[in-house]
């Protein structure tokens, strides 16, 4: 419904669809400049100027929409005024006004449209876009932005089309059943936001040609097959080659199967279930 396919008359069309963003009040709106910050690219380079991530630099000059994902001003009506675009996130976000004229950005959930109010606080009602502890949320319900840490902000499930479950509520923790399938606990004080994040549209978008991905800021991907052996262990060989051994980087270091966590994460003992991966083509459930 949100997914627009152009004709075929070229290639990159051929491949390519856009989203209409259909959620969106006005798209001719330009964004409140009193919630605008400058947003400084590295182009993937650390303070030394060399490159730790690679394949970014360039793309479209943007400017930051501060969220407020903490929602600390309780029991105050905030009426949504417009839902917008924000392109440094993948879901859209809402234009709240409180009566004090204070204006705000927050994540928009899907099914929040322009008039509606939002409220915040542990006497708030259960309705979509409002924002509440996880000891008033009724277990069953779907939420978003989950606090890890009460006060520090939501930090969880905040990408386009995604919502988290609470499954149970025991105690001091609350037990939530993530979307990639992880179940873990959350202290009950820490705030969550009601209703799943709209724009689900946009996992279904094909970019279709190398041009729009530069014009998001990313550059072209080499493989290391396709490069010298003085420039990737799998580089070389007459002709195209298979590696002649397993995926690594270009320093060696294996790409599939190893630690990606440079330390052990202290969140990691309130994880009930881990989420399933499929590595090689089998399903592997991870070690407890």
């Amino acid at each position: 419904m949100g997914v627009k396919i152009y004709r075929p008359t070229s290639a990159g069309r051929r491949q390519s669809s856009v989203n209409e963003r259909v959620e969106i009040t006005d798209k001719r709106r330009p964004p409140t400049k009193a919630l605008l910050e400058p947003l400084h690219k590295t182009a993937g380079r650390n303070h030394h100027g060399v490159i730790t991530s690679w394949w970014r630099g360039g793309g479209h000059k943007r400017m930051y929409r501060v969220i407020d994902f903490k929602r600390r001003r309780d029991d105050e009506r905030a009426t949504v005024v417009a839902i917008e675009y924000d392109p440094n996130r993948s879901c859209h976000i809402a234009l709240i006004e409180y009566p004090d004229k204070t204006l705000n950005y927050i994540l928009a959930p899907a099914g929040l449209k322009a008039g509606d109010w939002v409220e915040s606080g542990k006497n708030a009602e259960p309705k979509v876009g409002n924002c509440m502890p996880l000891k008033n949320v009724p277990v069953g319900m779907d939420v978003h932005n989950i606090e890890l840490t009460a006060g520090q902000g939501g930090k969880l499930v905040r990408s386009a089309g995604l919502s988290a479950r609470v499954v149970a509520r025991e105690g001091e923790w609350a037990t939530l059943l993530m979307p990639s399938g992880e179940m873990r606990q959350v202290r009950v004080e820490c705030r969550v936001t009601l209703g799943a994040i709209g724009n689900a549209d946009h996992q279904h978008v094909r970019v279709g040609k190398a041009g729009r991905k530069r014009h998001m800021g990313r550059r072209p991907h080499n493989r290391g097959t396709s490069m010298n052996p003085v420039a990737h262990p799998l580089g070389g060989g007459e002709g195209r080659s298979g590696g002649g051994r397993h995926p690594c980087s270009a320093w060696g270091k294996l790409a599939k199967g190893g630690r990606t966590r440079s330390r052990r994460k202290n969140s990691n003992k309130r994880i009930l279930r881990r989420r399933r991966s499929v590595r090689y083509g089998q399903l592997v459930l991870p070690k407890k």
